[in-house]
């Protein structure tokens, strides 16, 4: 099955780029919340920024490397 943004997250980035953008929590951080209010996920956004600085940065690490993408909640 084809991905749908063709393995690109965080504004486009090939999926390395990505790779190492979210290994630094902060940029991962202010990335991810940027990523999800330009989606339209307020409340994945919202989310993010309260408990984005611990798990769900592990988790968006752990997806970037194995899936290809950031972690998505819906």
């Amino acid at each position: 099955m084809a991905k749908k943004n063709g393995g690109r997250d965080y504004f486009g980035f090939p999926w390395i780029v990505s790779v190492l953008l979210a290994i630094f929590p902060p940029t991962s951080l202010i990335f991810g919340i940027i990523t999800r209010f330009k989606e339209g996920h307020w409340v994945c956004a919202l989310i993010r920024i309260f408990f984005g600085w611990n798990v769900i940065w592990l988790l968006d690490l752990i997806c970037m490397i194995f899936a290809h993408h950031i972690f998505k909640l819906f």
